[in-house]
């Protein structure tokens, strides 16, 4: 499950790339390439905060008051509705507060997810820094809609986080997808074999501190 069709179904993945693809000014394919490999970032970076008791009932708490799903019924205009908002130099709503919500996800290894999808696809770090500002808010509100359509509360974003992990790891092993191997690797900083050792260290944690 690591592409935005096999997340929202083929019609809002493909809305959902198009939008990317048009508003970072790429080929389709690369952005494709590049959300496959930034997406088990995104939700191992959630995982970890759902990781805890603390942290999964803040993380809920974010779901259920920022965060209805309301969002992906506006992909296709979603580059003018996180990036406009910039723009106007106001204080965006939370949902679309992408580079906030991208920053408590992924912490101090934002860097380094940008580096290395910007390596792996020949897109540039601005561009692959705004497909990840656009892929959060839609992940946050793909999460909203479960949690609300599964009537799943703190204890059960664990599980829900790790379904949807899981899942892309068994694709991965059936595909052979190069490029999830290496999303993989590059969050297995220790080379254990086991990424949320690696995810546990590293500085995600708005969501226990908030």
């Amino acid at each position: 499950m690591f592409s935005l069709q096999d997340l929202l179904g083929q019609q809002q993945g493909d809305t959902a790339v198009n939008e990317i693809s048009s508003t970072v000014g790429a080929n389709s394919s690369l952005v494709n390439s590049a959300i496959q490999m930034a997406l088990p970032a995104i939700l191992s970076g959630l995982a970890n905060n759902a990781a805890t008791p603390q942290g999964a009932q803040s993380l809920d708490s974010a779901l259920s008051n920022d965060h209805d799903g309301s969002i992906l019924g506006n992909l296709g205009g979603l580059g003018g509705l996180i990036f406009g908002q910039q723009q106007q130099q106001a204080a965006p709503p939370p949902q679309l507060n992408a580079g906030g919500i991208l920053g408590h996800i992924l912490g101090g290894n934002q860097g380094q997810v940008v580096q290395q999808v910007s390596n792996n696809t020949g897109l540039n770090m601005g561009q692959v820094a705004q497909i990840l500002m656009m892929l959060a808010p839609i992940v946050m509100g793909y999460l909203g809609q479960q949690k609300r359509q599964q009537n799943v509360g703190a204890d059960g974003l664990g599980g829900l986080l790790g379904g949807l992990l899981g899942g892309g790891q068994q694709q991965a092993a059936s595909t052979g997808n190069p490029m999830l191997d290496m999303a993989s690797s590059m969050l297995d900083s220790d080379g254990d074999g086991s990424v949320m050792d690696d995810i546990a260290s590293m500085a995600f944690g708005y969501f226990t501190r908030k």
